[in-house]
């Protein structure tokens, strides 16, 4: 945002010139010899349409000079002295701004790719790009089979840019606590970020709600877009879902610590809970459960049974949850370290409310007979929920309830993307291969998005939904007066896209079928207070697992599943709530970590001496079948003037859903349903307040009489020497100049209807050549004799 000041300046038409550049975080300015920033996207899309889509890498290049006699070379050369060669070192931070004398706007934030230090002068040439060098980093997408198995949207082309991101650091919402594996360090065994879909980084997505009963939503969301449920199933008090974990802890053992962030004020009743599922002998299942009734102002912890509700519960008043409407993120530690086949969990609750006020609540331990949980392992997480909901976390290994600071990661991170509504439905997240930037590149391509770091390093992803409308109103205004130096217009035919096609894959059909099977061929040792790693080779082509489930002499669970007895021997029982198990994908293999919590040697051997570890895969049950939304109008006032003309999308696996693929075909026909006037490259008195994506109003009295908006796709600004400025612009019209009407016109028709000259008769033609050979005399051709023309 420019300041008030340097706004009247600009606006006054002032051709004073000024910038500032800090390498490494000190300011060069007075270095500086010349300057160049770039930035415009890489759209594949015709040129003249309503438009644009791709990334954009803004690329900066500077010459400085040396200082206090040193020249520039023996100052920052790559064989410089590191004490003054590290300022222009590759990976370097550069800051540039640039305006007039009544102040500066910011322009670059990125870092240094090269330099080049010509020897023999005083120049030394730098190349920096914008955030997108952080996202060269190799990309990686979880491949869940949740959307195909329930036949429902697992995730969206959003939330896979906004896991990208994440994985490169550049973050819309808290990090996660504990994503690394470490022995004996807390670990994060569910994050389910909610920003689009139900996809997860670390754990894996179990039951999927229906999607007529939510959308998601960024108006009301805690940080960047949150799960809304708009209707709750019948026997819940909200929207459910779930996940599995990536590591199935034992209890007792565990400390596992649960938490989410929710508006009170944005959804269709007041109470979420977080339900923790764990697996017992037989058939019964274990519950700890968190839940808050904001209407109420109850905060409730529970523990006990899923399957006929028994359990104990204790609660605690907070009337604040009823005053406070608003965001709040909440909290519950439930503790169930101990020995022995059963544990009295403690329980106790943190939040953080709307203001920033945290509430910390005395811990209880449980005593009721009815809320003791037996040996088990963690199976699910489940949320249940009426409101706005996001960063659903769960975390194992704690040593205590987290401090206020480490609960609220104040400090810890910065926002530094921002995302728009989420589109593309995904009932399977498509491989991808390459750089993170890469991969943002092709999703954006795929859905008309655009994908860029602002002028202050945050990065920006918008969607095709900008082009629904055309713009009405400007970011600034630029006139032929005073702004344009040059200026050229254009129309043409191959800008009207009216007849728009865009293929999308259509899983509806697609089920679920098992994949591979992988026996273990030995039983393995896991001695006591020890881990054991085992790895399986995993095709890029199947979909991820969770932790195998734990079987005993009661219940055997089908697929993925490992048995554990106290000897290697056919007959020995089984063994319950011993062992942490961990699954993690790496470089083409599965990797399961078996972690011994007792004092025991134990074994993994089915009940007949087999090996038990069993590892099953699921995949689709057949290949999605490739289809094609048209968004046309037949008859329209397009096609009278300007004929059909058709415009195919590129098909993509991101592409799954016919309301998507529609509305990527009407947005692509509103955009060149008539043709758009070019505008070329236009150079304007330069304005640090232009930014890629703007709507410029362009008003030309020279000779074009335009009037119109156009976007910014392109900007060009260059600076050779003190003083001195160019700025070129590259423009997307928003409209074209309305219907033909063809005035006082009565355009040809496409083909002459009139008929041609008669000619001679055959009577005439006799008549003049009585004989054959006076016909044949002189050559002529029947053509020349019908016309009556000489040979």
């Amino acid at each position: 945002m420019s300041d008030h000041q340097l706004t009247k300046d600009l606006e006054a038409g002032s051709r004073v010139t000024a910038h500032t550049t800090r390498l490494g975080g000190r300011d060069v300015t007075d270095q500086v010899q010349s300057w160049q920033l770039e930035r415009s996207y890489s759209t594949d899309l015709p040129d003249a349409m309503r438009a644009f889509s791709g990334s954009s890498s803004a690329q900066l290049q500077l010459q400085i000079a040396g200082t206090n006699g040193d020249s520039a070379p023996s100052l920052y050369s790559p064989w410089a002295s590191r004490y003054t060669g590290d300022i222009a070192r590759p990976g370097q931070s550069v800051v540039h701004a640039y305006g007039t004398n009544a102040g500066t706007l910011p322009a670059f934030r990125g870092t240094l790719r090269n330099r080049s230090a010509a020897s023999g002068t005083d120049t030394v040439a730098l190349t920096a790009l914008d955030g997108a060098e952080r996202l060269h980093g190799p990309a990686a997408l979880p491949k869940p089979y949740a959307g195909f198995y329930w036949r429902r949207p697992v995730a969206t082309a959003t939330w896979c840019v906004d896991e990208l991101l994440r994985q490169a650091g550049v973050l819309t919402a808290p990090p996660v606590r504990y994503p690394d594996f470490d022995a004996n360090k807390p670990l994060t065994l569910v994050y389910a970020s909610l920003h689009g879909g139900f996809a997860t980084p670390y754990g894996q997505p179990e039951i999927l709600p229906d999607p007529r009963h939510y959308s998601w939503t960024r108006e009301g969301a805690p940080h960047e877009m949150a799960l809304l449920p708009h209707a709750a199933a019948p026997e819940t008090a909200g929207l459910t879902a779930s996940w599995f974990p990536r590591s199935r802890v034992t209890v007792p053992g565990s400390r596992l610590f649960a938490e989410a962030w929710v508006n009170s004020a944005v959804g269709i009743g007041s109470i979420v809970a977080l339900e923790m599922d764990l697996n017992r002998e037989g058939t019964e299942t274990g519950r700890l459960r968190l839940a808050v009734d904001f209407s109420k102002g109850e905060i409730y912890m529970h523990s006990g049974t899923r399957d006929n509700n028994s359990g104990w519960y204790f609660w605690w008043g907070l009337p604040q949850l009823k005053t406070q409407p608003g965001v709040w993120h909440i909290g519950g530690l439930f503790d169930t370290t101990g020995t022995g086949p059963t544990v009295q969990p403690t329980v106790q609750p943190r939040l953080t409310a709307p203001d920033g006020t945290n509430y910390l609540f005395s811990a209880a331990t449980f005593t009721d007979p009815s809320a003791g949980q037996l040996v088990s392992e963690l199976y699910q997480l489940r949320l249940v929920t009426a409101m706005a909901t996001e960063g659903v976390q769960l975390s194992s290994g704690l040593p205590a309830m987290p401090a206020e600071a480490e609960f609220t990661q104040a400090g810890t991170w910065s926002k530094e993307a921002e995302l728009d509504e989420a589109i593309l439905p995904l009932y399977s997240v498509p491989r991808i291969s390459g750089s993170q930037w890469e991969s943002l590149t092709q999703i954006a391509k795929a859905s008309m998005s655009t994908a860029e770091f602002d002028e202050r390093g945050i990065f920006r992803w918008r969607n095709y939904t900008r082009f629904a409308k055309a713009p009405t109103a400007p970011d600034l205004t630029l006139t032929s007066a005073r702004d344009i130096a040059s200026l050229t217009v254009t129309e043409e035919i191959d800008a009207c896209r009216n007849y728009c096609v865009q293929p999308y894959k259509d899983w509806t059909s697609v089920g679920v079928v098992s994949g591979t099977v992988y026996s273990d061929t030995a039983v393995r040792e896991i001695p006591g207070n020890s881990s054991v790693t085992v790895e399986y080779l995993l095709a890029e082509e199947e979909f991820d697992v969770g932790p195998p489930n734990v079987d005993d002499d009661e219940s055997i669970a089908l697929g993925f599943s490992v048995r554990f007895a106290a000897s290697n021997a056919a007959g020995a029982d089984a063994v319950k709530g011993a062992v942490d198990m961990l699954a993690r994908r790496e470089e083409g293999r599965l990797v399961l970590r078996f972690t011994n919590r007792t004092a025991q040697r134990l074994y993994t051997v089915l009940e007949n001496g087999k090996p038990s570890v069993s590892v099953q895969t699921l995949k689709p049950s057949a290949e999605p079948t490739e289809r094609q939304a048209t968004s046309s109008a037949p008859g329209s006032a397009s096609e009278r003037y300007y004929g059909r003309q058709e415009f195919f999308g590129e098909s993509s696996d991101w592409v799954q859903d016919y309301r998507a693929a529609r509305g990527l075909a009407d947005a692509m026909r509103a955009a060149g349903e008539y043709p758009v006037p070019v505008i070329g490259e236009v150079e304007v008195l330069y304005d640090p307040r232009i930014q890629l994506g703007d709507v410029i109003r362009l008003l030309d009295s020279n000779g074009a009489e335009l009037d119109t908006l156009a976007w910014v796709v392109g900007i060009k600004t260059a600076s050779t020497g003190a003083g001195t400025m160019q700025q070129t612009l590259t423009l997307r019209g928003t409209r074209s100049n309305g219907v033909p009407a063809d005035y006082d016109l009565t355009p040809d028709t496409h083909a002459d209807h009139t008929p041609a000259p008669a000619g001679p008769s055959y009577a005439a033609v006799q008549s003049a050549y009585s004989t054959l050979d006076a016909l044949a005399t002189g050559g002529r051709t029947w053509r020349q004799v019908k016309e009556d023309t000489d040979a």
